[in-house]
């Protein structure tokens, strides 16, 4: 059986959600890991919710603790509604105590990762979870 390394990765769009500039950058040069994927950014959940109307994103890496808009209120509405509760949402913030990922999973996160991201976790979860929803 293939390593999910080694299965090709169709075009995916991931839209990036941090209000610092310096970790959405990095976020950004992590994910050049992967050709495949083009990344767009958003500065907060406001313009976030923008993007995925204009975007479609395929993922989103989205804070949590974010002006104007939580993660957790971008991703229950992105749940919430029809149209984009099928995109995989991943959390990515500082908060790492239960009750944040309990929390975050009631806002229906497909899953969550504590800062400082280490660059081959997020490249490999970023791939596994596309690679799953392509062949789904």
């Amino acid at each position: 059986m293939a390593k999910t390394t080694d299965k090709p990765l169709a075009p995916a769009t991931v839209l990036v959600v941090e209000d610092t500039p310096q970790h959405r950058e990095l976020i950004e040069v992590y994910l050049e890991d992967l050709p495949e994927v083009r990344t767009i950014a958003a500065g907060n959940g406001i313009e976030a919710l923008e993007m995925v109307e204009q975007h479609k994103p395929d993922l989103i890496l989205l804070d949590i603790m974010m002006p104007k808009m939580s993660g957790f209120e971008v991703c229950r509405h992105l749940k919430s509604n029809p149209e984009t509760r099928d995109i995989l949402v991943i959390m990515i913030t500082a908060l790492n105590e239960t009750g944040d990922i309990e929390r975050a999973t009631e806002c229906g996160t497909d899953d969550y990762l504590t800062k400082p991201v280490e660059r081959a976790a997020l490249v490999n979860l970023v791939r596994t979870m596309l690679l799953t929803r392509q062949a789904s």
